[in-house]
């Protein structure tokens, strides 16, 4: 029974007379052959296929040791070749002179040598420790050995002259600073000085007062109003000066 029903199909549940929608075509680009074209330009036949027709390096041109190691360029400086301190070994074929004899006695020659020499002094030394350690003692700083030149304790020349334009160069400063103060001292006013400059005030005082007493009754104005108050001013400012004045007998006037 099962091989006699029809397979199912999505198609079969749709109605007989409907109309099923066409397929729509599929999209090609209208750039197809043109791109098709452009690859097949770069392409030439057995290209990649077969043996490479490219020249195969020489054996002999096989690397080296060091062939890639940057040289550097020739110096214009001659090396010198360095002067041998010791005579050069001489060859194998050189032989040394046999037979040579002489008559001198060593023996005797040494005995007179120890026995008409001075005598060697002992080389003084300091030990700094319990187990016997030896240090020389001329460099210890034990021995006076700078006490005994002659220039020792006499300033160097180099000082002196050091200290000779330190000394002239405060002494110009000196002479500056002190005639800034005598420019700057202040000046003492005689007694006829002094005895002027007090008149001078008092007659200034008199014909300011005399000025402030034509003043009118009725101050009843803002200029006579101010008029008054700066004569008031003069008078009282003549009137300090004055008391100064006659209180100390030495008067300084500072110089500008």
């Amino acid at each position: 029974m099962d091989s006699l029903c029809p397979p199912e199909s999505i198609y079969n549940l749709i109605p007989a007379d409907t109309k099923v929608p066409a397929k729509p075509s599929r999209y090609v680009s209208i750039f197809k052959t043109a791109v098709k074209n452009d690859l097949q330009k770069g392409k030439t036949a057995c290209k990649t296929m077969g043996p490479a027709k490219i020249e195969l390096p020489s054996p002999k041109d096989f690397l080296q040791k060091h062939s890639k190691v940057p040289k550097l360029p020739p110096s214009d400086k001659k090396l010198e070749k360095p002067q041998r301190k010791k005579p050069p070994v001489p060859s194998r074929n050189d032989h040394p002179i046999m037979g040579i004899q002489s008559g001198k006695n060593f023996i005797n020659t040494n005995a007179a040598d120890v026995i008409m020499g001075v005598a060697k002094k002992p080389k003084a030394l300091y030990v700094d420790k319990r187990t016997g350690d030896r240090h020389g003692l001329e460099y210890s700083g034990l021995i006076p050995k700078y006490i005994n030149k002659k220039d020792y304790g006499i300033t160097p020349q180099y000082i002196c002259k050091r200290n000779e334009e330190v000394k002239k160069v405060q002494e110009e400063y000196d002479n500056y600073v002190q005639e800034n103060l005598k420019r700057a001292a202040m000046k003492r006013l005689s007694d006829e000085e002094r005895d002027s400059v007090l008149q001078g005030l008092k007659k200034n005082w008199e014909e300011v007062h005399k000025e402030f007493q034509s003043l009118s009754v009725f101050i009843d104005s803002l200029p006579k109003r101010i008029r008054k108050q700066r004569l008031e001013a003069e008078m009282k400012q003549l009137e300090h000066d004055i008391g100064v004045i006659e209180k100390h007998k030495v008067i300084y006037i500072a110089n500008k």
